[in-house]
């Protein structure tokens, strides 16, 4: 389900009410692959709820350059809410998922291996409410970068 993001702190109230681990994670998923789908996969195995919070067209513009996203923020949605994985998605358009987490504030944060405590900004937020960060290998060759590199050589 798409939560509005003025509803996303009292809908994870709800959740903890209910007893519910909260898994969140972000990203613009642009051209979801089979990287994305292992990750969300993965991620999922932490908690009861799965909370992706998705970069709007605007933040992903920014973020990754003028040509993207390929896909619409709403057509994003709809892709990952099709994934059995994926439970709720929320959009977000700061730089970072910083505010975000401070409004969900929940049990783990699941990033990507390319990152590391240092290197991740929201890593302090987590920590300070007694939060845990977790870390998911990423699939060698799987990007969609490399989606796009590879529908360039074929056009």
């Amino acid at each position: 389900m798409l939560i509005e993001r003025n509803s996303i702190a009292g809908t994870c109230e709800k959740f903890r009410r209910e007893n519910k681990k909260i898994v969140f994670t972000n990203g613009c998923f642009d051209i979801l692959h089979a990287g994305h789908v292992r990750y969300l996969t993965a991620a999922k195995k932490f908690g009861d709820i799965l909370i992706v919070g998705l970069n709007t067209d605007e933040s992903v513009r920014r973020l990754k350059g003028e040509n993207r996203p390929i896909n619409s923020e709403e057509d994003r949605a709809e892709v990952l809410l099709g994934l059995k994985a994926v439970d709720h998605v929320v959009f977000f358009g700061e730089r970072t998922a910083e505010n975000l987490i401070s409004e969900i504030k929940p049990d783990v944060y699941v990033k990507g291996g390319d990152y590391t405590l240092e290197t991740l900004p929201e890593s302090k937020i987590v920590q300070s409410y007694g939060g845990r960060v977790e870390f998911i290998n990423l699939v060698a060759g799987r990007s969609t970068t490399n989606v796009i590199e590879k529908i360039k050589l074929k056009a």
